[in-house]
């Protein structure tokens, strides 16, 4: 005869922040809070590509007069106004993700800095928009989502069940990821002074807001890329070479994989006069360029005795 279980009472019951607490549930947070920061980004310069980004001609209200867009900006501020209603769905997802964070007591030092980091990009945004577009603060947004990505893609890595296999590196491998992250940042940061030169600086009239030569910045940006391609294929054919783990190599290979696409696509961009959807995807891939360096750097592990003790202690947190 079967024995009956007694029924479940509500003491029996898992508390409601139980599930908050499940290390997949946070790490899946993360995830959907990094690839939010990068989502918004790309429609960001939608706002810039559509002229739109006066839409809004103030903030944090879109006019004077109103909250939402009126039919004396039409389209134009619907784009910009839905663009700042994404930062709100950002801001659900970082809130629930550092509460998980808090509870599952996991890197709370970084959800925090992340979370910190939404109001500070929407205060610089509305800064943008009351300097009418200064490119300047233009581009500082755009450095600021970078760092921010950076920062979740730093909190969801972390969280991985897998981080990688432990141990040192050599020092050539390690300087040379440094190098990458660097050059990478680099070349993003001379984009965004190409992007403010050229005929997509962010609202109809607008055609060189920065006085330097289109053509010129141009050249020193594509300079950059192909000094960092160089770099990234010296780096993945490094690993090949010095047995690096299997992980690191294809990070090594993507990387440079990711760069020529982007490559690719800022040159044909470049010679058909700029066209806004060329843009756009180039807009994608320099957060995917980013994120590959991100990882080849996180791949690539510290040296010498400092990486030993570094891998052993994470081992040891790991143990039931």
């Amino acid at each position: 005869m079967a024995v009956q279980n007694p029924p479940r009472t509500a003491a029996d019951r898992p508390p409601a922040a139980g599930w908050a607490r499940r290390p997949a549930v946070l790490r899946r947070l993360a995830l959907a809070t990094l690839v939010a920061n990068v989502a918004i980004v790309v429609t960001g310069g939608a706002v810039r590509l559509t002229g739109s980004g006066l839409g809004c001609p103030t903030w944090p209200s879109c006019t004077d007069a109103s909250l939402t867009p009126t039919r004396e900006y039409a389209a134009h501020g619907v784009i910009e106004f839905a663009n700042r209603q994404l930062t709100f769905v950002l801001g659900l997802l970082v809130l629930a993700t550092l509460v998980a964070a808090v509870l599952a007591r996991r890197q709370i030092r970084l959800a925090v800095l992340v979370a910190a980091s939404i109001p500070a990009q929407a205060v610089l945004g509305g800064i943008t928009v009351l300097t009418h577009l200064n490119p300047w603060t233009v581009a500082a947004h755009f450095g600021l989502s970078m760092l921010i990505i950076a920062a979740a893609f730093a909190l969801w890595w972390r969280l991985r069940d897998d981080p990688g296999p432990p141990g040192g590196t050599s020092t050539a491998l390690r300087t040379a990821a440094w190098l990458i992250t660097a050059l990478t940042a680099a070349v993003l940061a001379v984009g965004t002074v190409v992007t403010g030169s050229g005929p997509h600086a962010g609202d109809k009239g607008a055609t060189h807001r920065i006085g330097f030569d289109p053509a010129a910045v141009s050249q020193l940006h594509a300079d950059l890329v192909m000094l960092l391609i160089g770099i990234s294929l010296g780096f993945a054919v490094l690993t090949q070479a010095a047995g690096a783990s299997a992980r690191l190599r294809r990070a090594g290979w993507l990387l440079v994989a990711v760069e020529l696409a982007q490559g690719l696509i800022g040159f044909v961009q470049y010679f058909s006069h700029v066209p806004a959807v060329l843009v756009g995807f180039h807009m994608l891939g320099a957060c995917l360029v980013w994120l590959a360096a991100l990882t080849v750097l996180a791949r690539t592990p510290a040296t010498g005795p400092r990486a030993t003790s570094a891998s052993a202690r994470e081992l040891v947190g790991r143990q039931p």
